[in-house]
């Protein structure tokens, strides 16, 4: 059976399958010409996603959550642009996401906020019932892995990671040469995320990191969450853009998996160096006193139940190029 066809004839699995409400299931056997989609956080990358979401003719955007103002009225200037009916907009704090999912008729949801709220946000939509698309990391704990698959096999929602170097037209094209066998059997592969983010994690110098002006055109906002993850933990904090393309080459839950992880960082200069040296940094900046456990390479070598080794590499913390490694 081509994948297409698989993938067509077994929607209806999980209305058959799991013990979900039968509301569920009525929105499971019962296809549309139209879905209804929510959002959830309408940032850079939110805003990305509504915009594809609007220029198709086979859903609707409905509904956006989101707490930062700004953010909400670029949201709704990309909907005027567009000439769209406005979605219900639920703005009341954090958790006001919680309401949208109680009160909208809703056949998926896009999670695109900020790391730590993936995991909760995707159990409390996949128990309303939709499916969910959601923005990597997704689990921060072991623990979370097991809630985001123990949620989808108690409702029946499907959730999918939004790992776009996966769709990369070079990494799909790799992907279709290895499926050809042009590489004969692969033993060893590569990947990562090495991406220079200094600009990112910073304001002006007025204030300590994700407080206030922004360093970068668009830092301010991801600075708010994004730089305490630098601050406080060390490790792979990105590891997906590397382990996506590279788990499909070797047919990763397809058949193989991985059984092995070791992993180590270096020490952590370059988040400093960077402070330090900016022209609206300096010795006396506030940052400048920041402790940063994230190391500035992480290197993590991955073994699988076929026998095949992966490296990944992750950098965000120095000056070099982008790169997949």
């Amino acid at each position: 059976m081509r994948r297409r066809k698989f993938l067509q004839s077994s929607l209806l699995a999980p209305a058959v399958l799991s013990s979900a409400p039968a509301l569920r299931a009525q929105k499971t056997t019962a296809p549309k010409s139209k879905i209804n989609v929510a959002v959830l956080g309408s940032g850079l990358r939110g805003q990305s996603h509504v915009d594809l979401l609007l220029r198709r003719d086979d859903c609707t955007v409905t509904a956006i959550a989101d707490i930062d103002p700004e953010m909400v009225q670029r949201t709704r200037a990309l909907f005027d642009k567009q000439g769209k009916t406005q979605p219900r907009y639920y703005t009341d704090g954090p958790e006001d996401y919680k309401n949208l999912l109680a009160k909208e008729d809703l056949d998926a949801v896009m999670i695109a906020t900020p790391w730590r709220w993936h995991t909760p946000m995707a159990v409390a939509a996949m128990e309303a019932g939709t499916y969910v698309g959601t923005e990597v990391c997704g689990a921060f704990s072991l623990d979370e892995c097991w809630e985001l698959v123990r949620t989808h096999e108690a409702t029946g929602s499907h959730l999918f990671f939004l790992e776009n170097v996966c769709y990369r037209r070079d990494v799909m094209a790799i992907l279709n040469m290895v499926r050809q066998g042009m590489f004969g059997e692969l033993l060893h592969l590569e990947g990562g995320y090495q991406h220079d983010l200094r600009a990112v994690k910073f304001n002006d110098g007025k204030q300590p990191y994700g407080g206030g002006v922004k360093f970068g055109p668009e830092a301010f906002h991801e600075a708010r969450w994004r730089t305490a993850h630098s601050v406080h933990r060390n490790g792979d904090l990105y590891p997906t853009h590397g382990v996506g393309p590279v788990a499909n080459y070797i047919n990763i839950n397809r058949g193989n998996r991985f059984v092995g992880l070791s992993s180590m960082a270096s020490k952590a200069r370059g988040l400093h160096d960077y402070i330090v040296n900016h022209p609206a940094g300096g010795p006396d900046h506030p940052n400048a006193k920041v402790e940063f456990k994230l190391g500035d390479k992480v290197t993590t070598l991955l073994s699988t139940a076929n026998g095949e080794t992966v490296v990944l590499h992750h950098d965000t913390n120095l000056p070099r190029p982008y790169s997949l490694g």
